[in-house]
C-alpha cells in the first residue's frame, strides 16, 4: 500500500506578485538570490544586456582559481609584466601600478584585480596563464558557457572598453554564485578591505577595496564593483549572516552613491522581507519508512542534496514536505537503495519532488522468523 508520513513543515513557498510589486531599485537592470534555496526573490530585466565592467574580473579570478584546485598553477608562481599590461597602469584606469619587467606572483596579481581592480594586473595574469588576452579571454567565455552564462561573451580579462564583452545581471549572478560555491576559501580575498604590495623598485603601495558595502555593518564579504560611461555604475554583491547568504547584482545605477545605497537597499529588504528554511540536508535522516520481513521494522531515509526554501515572512503556511513511499518496504534493502520520495507541494500542487535513499543496509529475518511475521499479519494485520 501506499503510505505518506508528513513532516512538521507548514510554510509558504511562493513568492508572490505583490510582494515584488511592493519594492522597486533605481538600477536599469537587477537581481537578488537566496544562495542556497537558489530562488530568485527579485529581479528587473535580468536578461537584458550589459557591459559588465570590472565585474568581468570576477570571471577572471575563477580561471585562476580553477587552475589552482587543478594544480597547474601555484599562488607563489611569478609573471613577467609586460608593456602592454604596464600600459594599463597609467592614470585614468585603476591599476595596482606594476612596472615593465616586474616578475609578480600569481597571488599578489590576484589580490590586485580583487581588490584594487588592477586592468594592468588582469593583462599579466592573463598573459601568463594564456600566452595572450585573447586566448585568455577565449577561456573565459568558454567557462562561462560551462557554468550556465548563456548571454555572455567575455573580449578582455578587465572589463574595460569592448564593444563585445557583454554579460546580463542574470549571468553575472549565475557566475558569483559559482565563484562562492566552488572556492569558498579563495572567495575570502573578496572581503578584505585592503591590499599593500611591495613592488619592485618603489615604496609600497596600499589600495582599499572599492566595494562599498564592505564598510557597512551590513554583512557584505564580496563581490565586485563595475563602471563605465556607456554603463554607468553596477556592482555584484553578496551578503552573509546568520548562516544565511543573499547574491544582488545590479547594473546602470546612475551615480556611485545610487550604486551603494540601492545595492544595500536591495540585500536589506530580502533579508527582511524572506525566511529561509530548511528542509533536508545533504545524507542526514530525514525521516524512516517501514520494513517488511526486515530485522529491523523501520530503516532511516536521506536526500543526496540540501533543500532549503525561501519563503516570504508572516505567510508560514500552504507548504507540506511528505515522504511517500511504497511499503512496507521488503527487505533485504541495500544501503543507498532509493526507497521512496520527498514530496514538496503548495496547495496541493507539487512543487519539486527528491529521491529519498535507505541510510543503511537491512537484512532479511530468518525462516522461521519471517513465517511467524507473516502468520502474525494474516491473523493481527500487524506488519
Amino acid at each position: 500500500m501506499i503510505k505518506i508520513k508528513f513532516l512538521t513543515i507548514l510554510i509558504t513557498l511562493l513568492l508572490t506578485l505583490s510582494s515584488k510589486a511592493a519594492f522597486e531599485i533605481s538600477a536599469r537592470t537587477a537581481i537578488l538570490q537566496d544562495f542556497l534555496s537558489g530562488e530568485i526573490l527579485y529581479e528587473k530585466e535580468p536578461d537584458k544586456s550589459i557591459y559588465p565592467a570590472s565585474m568581468t574580473k570576477i570571471m577572471t579570478a575563477i580561471i585562476a582559481f580553477d587552475l589552482i584546485k587543478s594544480g597547474d598553477l601555484n599562488l607563489n608562481d611569478k609573471f613577467l609584466v609586460s608593456e602592454n599590461a604596464w600600459r594599463l597602469s597609467s592614470a585614468g584606469y585603476s591599476s595596482m601600478f606594476i612596472m615593465v619587467g616586474d616578475e609578480v606572483s600569481v597571488e599578489n596579481l590576484l589580490k590586485g584585480i580583487i581588490i584594487a581592480s588592477g586592468n594592468d594586473a588582469c593583462i599579466a595574469l592573463a598573459e601568463g596563464i594564456a600566452g595572450t588576452e585573447d586566448e585568455f579571454a577565449i577561456m573565459m567565455t568558454s567557462k562561462a558557457k560551462e557554468i550556465g552564462m548563456d548571454n555572455t561573451n567575455f573580449a578582455n580579462s578587465s572589463g574595460i572598453n569592448h564593444p563585445d564583452n557583454v554579460s546580463t545581471v542574470k549571468d553575472i549572478m549565475i557566475m558569483s554564485n559559482y565563484l562562492i560555491k566552488k572556492f569558498p576559501e579563495e572567495y575570502k580575498y573578496f572581503s578584505e578591505k585592503e591590499f599593500t604590495w611591495d613592488r619592485t623598485g618603489g615604496d609600497p603601495i596600499s589600495q582599499g577595496n572599492r566595494n562599498p558595502l564592505l564598510y557597512k555593518s551590513l554583512g557584505a564579504d564580496g563581490i565586485k564593483t563595475g563602471y563605465l560611461a556607456v554603463e554607468k555604475y553596477s556592482l555584484a554583491s553578496s551578503v552573509y549572516r546568520k548562516g544565511r547568504r543573499l547574491i544582488a547584482v545590479g547594473s546602470g545605477f546612475n551615480t556611485k552613491n545610487d550604486r551603494s545605497r540601492e545595492s544595500a537597499k536591495l540585500l536589506t529588504w530580502g533579508l527582511t522581507s524572506f525566511d529561509l528554511i530548511e528542509i533536508a540536508k545533504t545524507s542526514t535522516p530525514i525521516g524512516q519508512v517501514d520494513v517488511w520481513l526486515g530485522k529491523k521494522s523501520t530503516v532511516g531515509v536521506y536526500v543526496k542534496e540540501s533543500i532549503y526554501k525561501t519563503i516570504p515572512k508572516a505567510r508560514k503556511k500552504n507548504l507540506k514536505v511528505s515522504i511517500l513511499y511504497n511499503g512496507p518496504i521488503q527487505a533485504p534493502i541495500k544501503k543507498d537503495a532509493i526507497v521512496g520520495k520527498l514530496k514538496v507541494s503548495y496547495k496541493n500542487e507539487l512543487i519539486k519532488e527528491y529521491d529519498l535513499f535507505a541510510i543503511e543496509d537491512v537484512k532479511k529475518l530468518n525462516v522461521f522468523s519471517r513465517l511467524m511475521k507473516s502468520i502474525n499479519f494474516l491473523i493481527w494485520g500487524d506488519v
